[in-house]
Formats: structure tokens, sequence, C-alpha cells
């Protein structure tokens, strides 16, 4: 079979990417589809972290694509005990057809499981960037306004994993902009945002980063936030709280930058309810973000049969 890995948005391309989200929404437009590429095919799931969306979407999604899944747990593999990755995926190779991973490493080291020719390698979370939960933000976008061209998503919180992502994924859509407003040194990384800022000036659209809430744009198409605390991962500031409290979603922050023909919000969950957005916005009319949630499955099964070239 054909092996595509995926580990970082910005491999794939426009085009690619494009066709990732319009298969997406297809799966979503005809969920009883009997379509089974990944028959006699088998995933492993390898989380080292917890997750609720994402392990259950490709769990559900490869299951539902006709493949059979194994799961790891944190310690499950000999990693633990200091076999290297390479090792790992070359053995691992011998017997998985694909490998979903979320780690709280870095992509390069997932990159050590991609020295074989079999299995493909896909990145379900790394430290530096959320590449799956950037499709379905895609996705949820291009159903909601049916387009993703001249739209301008406003992000407002930490410039974490999820945030580099939708930098990445942005950059590569022509005549979309994103505004990412962050308190001070808790932006994008400066790798991250030098990456988008070249996709985005290579492909006709616009990345930037503010750390001044008196400069929010206007009239945005989409408002998008995250949790404060990447995977509830502690801050070493003790004092960090304070400086997100005015970066909270709210209906006034909304109100101030909707569009009046409409504008909506997203989340990529789990919600802090109260710290990074208020209940009035999330369970709002403006909010999609459990649409959203959903669309993770319909991505997740858009880049598994992608994987395997069958899409």
């Amino acid at each position: 079979m054909t092996v595509r890995h995926f580990l970082s948005l910005s491999d794939l391309g426009p085009e690619t990417l494009s066709h990732l989200v319009e298969r997406s929404l297809a799966i979503a437009m005809d969920p009883e589809s009997k379509a089974r590429p990944l028959e006699d095919k088998i995933a492993g799931i390898y989380f080292r972290g917890s997750s609720t969306r994402t392990r259950t979407a490709f769990t559900v999604g490869a299951l539902r694509l006709g493949g059979k899944v194994i799961r790891y747990g944190p310690s499950d593999l000999q990693i633990v005990t200091g076999e290297s990755l390479s090792d790992t995926g070359r053995v691992l190779s011998a017997y998985l057809d694909l490998l979903v991973i979320r780690t709280n490493g870095s992509i390069e080291e997932m990159e050590a499981l991609t020295g074989q020719s079999r299995m493909a390698v896909i990145n379900a979370m790394s430290e530096n960037e959320h590449p799956t939960q950037a499709v379905a933000d895609l996705v949820t976008i291009r159903e909601a306004l049916g387009r993703l061209d001249d739209v301008h998503i406003l992000y407002i919180g930490e410039g974490n994993n999820s945030a580099a992502a939708l930098a990445l994924a942005a950059a590569q859509m022509p005549g979309m902009r994103l505004t990412v407003v962050t308190p001070e040194k808790y932006g994008l990384p400066p790798d991250a945002l030098e990456k988008a800022r070249g996709l985005a000036k290579r492909y006709g659209a616009e990345v930037e980063q503010l750390h001044d809430l008196n400069r929010l744009p206007r009239r945005v198409d989409v408002v998008y936030t995250t949790r404060w605390c990447t995977m509830g991962v502690p801050k070493t500031d003790s004092n960090w709280r304070e400086k997100f409290e005015q970066y909270r979603v709210d209906a006034e922050l909304m109100a101030g930058v909707s569009k009046p023909s409409g504008t909506i919000f997203l989340h990529d969950l789990p919600a802090m309810r109260g710290q990074e957005v208020t209940d009035e916005v999330l369970d709002g009319p403006q909010s999609l973000a459990f649409r959203q949630a959903r669309h993770k499955l319909n991505s997740a099964m858009a880049i598994l049969s992608w994987c395997v070239g069958a899409v």
C-alpha cells in the first residue's frame, strides 16, 4: 500500500489540505457510507496522555473504515524501558499498517518512527502542533460559512499547539486571515510563527500576532479559543492566571467583534468553563464547538484514508 505520514500541516500544501477538508465534509454528509479503505488493516492507537475526542475519533474512525484497532497506554511499549523510537517503529511496522500517536514530546520524536516504509504514522498531537485538530477546525468553518477564502479568524488565548496548527493551516488557505491575540510571553513559539508567516506569504494568506486587546480586529468571521493549560500541564509562573483573565471570551467580547451577518465561535475542547470562555458563549447560538468535536471523527476518517492512499 501507499504509505503517507501525517506529522505536520506544513508538509501538506494547500491542495492536499483542501482535499482532506472536502473529504471530511463528504464523510459528514454520508455517515452511512460502506467504503472500507482500512479493510484487513490494523491501526495502533498509542496515547501517552489523556484524550477524550481525538482517541475516540481515531478509534471509531478506524473501525468504521473496516480496520481493526490495538490500543497502547503510556507504559505499554518498551520505549519506557529504553528502546529507541526508531527500533520501535521498525518492529511495529511489521505488525501495524498505521500508528496514531499522541505525546507531550516533539514532532521530531515522532519522525523517528517513520524510518520504515510500511506503517503510516499520524500525529494526534505533539507539544508543538495538533494537526488533526486544525483539519477539523477548517471543516467546521467550511461547513458553516460555505468557504475558506476571505475568512478572518480571531484566535484569543495561549499560543499553544492547537494555535500553532491553526496558524499553519490558515497560512495555506489563499485569502484567509488569522489574527492571534495572546498575553505577552504566551504567544506562538517564534519558529512556528515564522513558519506560518512564510507559508502565508507563499500562498496569499495572512497570519499576525498581537498582545494588545485594545487592537482586537472588528467584524471577524470566527472567534476561537482553547483552554489556557494545554493538556492540563501547569505553568511555571504562579501569577499566570492574572495575565489571562482579560482574554476570556464572553458575550461582551463576542458582541464587539461579531459581524452583523453572523460570526461563529469555536473551541477545540475540553473547555474550562468560566476560565477561557463563559457558559453563555459556549452554549450560545454562535457556538459550533460541539459540531467541531463531531468533525474530529470525520477528519480522522479522512486522514486515515489518505494515509493508506485511499483518497
